[in-house]
């Protein structure tokens, strides 16, 4: 939902100040949005897939090869997609979720697929440093919450904490998983 992608059945949502789905037109352009699929055209390469997405979003061309580099993907930016490992197309993904500079970035599981090397790679990009609002995803509570601001629990889709990160306690993250 607020990545104007589904409607909301009942409730009020608002993204950027914009209620939805009504003004979804208005926030679609300043969302970066990384799902569980990579939103790549496989039998393009990633350089192609990054050029196509910076026309829609009407980024400078030179942004193109800014991220390439950020992601470490410059080497095999010209290969097609279905080519590379699962890694690379996250890498590849996170690129295209931050092409445009969007203010806020909508991010589920970022880290996976990635190494060590290169999750700290692409942590500039949407890390606490980049400068975008984030809301991310994690199954991985400890990782998740690193560089947070706040932090909701869920389990069977029920609120079982809301908090400051830095203020839950190791018992309720283990309580999501008793």
């Amino acid at each position: 939902m607020l990545a104007t992608l589904l409607r909301p059945h009942a409730g009020e949502v608002r993204v950027l100040g914009r209620p939805l789905p009504d003004d979804g037109y208005a926030v679609r352009g300043r969302i970066g949005f990384l799902g569980h699929e990579a939103m790549l055209y496989r039998e393009l390469s990633g350089r192609e897939n990054l050029r196509f997405y910076a026309r829609l979003h009407r980024a400078a061309p030179a942004r193109v090869n800014a991220v390439l580099d950020a992601v470490g993907m410059t080497a095999r930016a010209d290969d097609p997609v279905a080519e590379l490992s699962r890694g690379m197309i996250q890498r590849l993904a996170i690129a295209r979720a931050v092409l445009h500079e969007p203010e806020l970035l909508l991010l589920d599981e970022p880290l996976a697929n990635l190494d060590p090397a290169a999750a700290a790679q692409v942590a500039p990009l949407i890390g606490a440093g980049s400068g975008a609002t984030r809301v991310v995803t994690s199954h991985d509570p400890t990782g998740g919450l690193r560089g947070a601001d706040l932090a909701l629990g869920l389990k069977a889709a029920r609120v079982t904490f809301l908090a400051r990160a830095d203020q839950i306690a190791p018992q309720q993250i283990a309580e999501l998983y008793a």
